[in-house]
This record gives C-alpha cells, structure tokens and sequence, in this order.
C-alpha cells in the first residue's frame, strides 16, 4: 500500500531530482527508485564489510596470500 510521505528538499537534492526527472521518471517514481537504490548501496556496503571480515579472519587465506605475496616478491626484477 503506498503512503504519502512529505519532505523539505534543499538545492542540492531539487538538482538530483530534476536529474533523476530528466530521465523520464515521474518525480514520485524518481524518488522510489531513488530511495530503494540508496538502501541496495547500503546492503552491498554491508555485504562487502561481512566478506572482508571473513577473509581477515582466515587464518589459511591469510598464509596462502602471504605465501602469494613472498613468491612474487622473488620473481620481481631487481632494482
């Protein structure tokens, strides 16, 4: 069910939706979208932070990429 929702927009959010608008988009759409892709941002940001913090925490990952980084340390050419 949709809901009416009333917001105060300073200029630098009336230029992104007149951007958004420009597209095609009705200005209620544009600004569903609009919030609906800033929470999925939010979502991937959390996603990404979770595997970093799984990565970091293996220890065998960890050794692998140690043992990576020291074998390409010795191939680089000196100088």
């Amino acid at each position: 069910m949709a809901q009416a929702v009333s917001v105060r927009l300073d200029d630098e959010a009336m230029r992104a939706l007149a951007q958004l608008e420009a597209t095609g988009k009705s200005r209620s759409e544009a600004i569903r979208s609009a919030l609906v892709e800033a929470a999925s941002r939010l979502d991937d940001k959390k996603a990404l932070a979770d595997e970093v913090a799984a990565l970091e925490a293996d220890e065998l990952d960890r050794a692998e990429m140690l043992a990576v980084a020291e074998i390409m340390e010795s191939l680089r050419a000196p100088g």
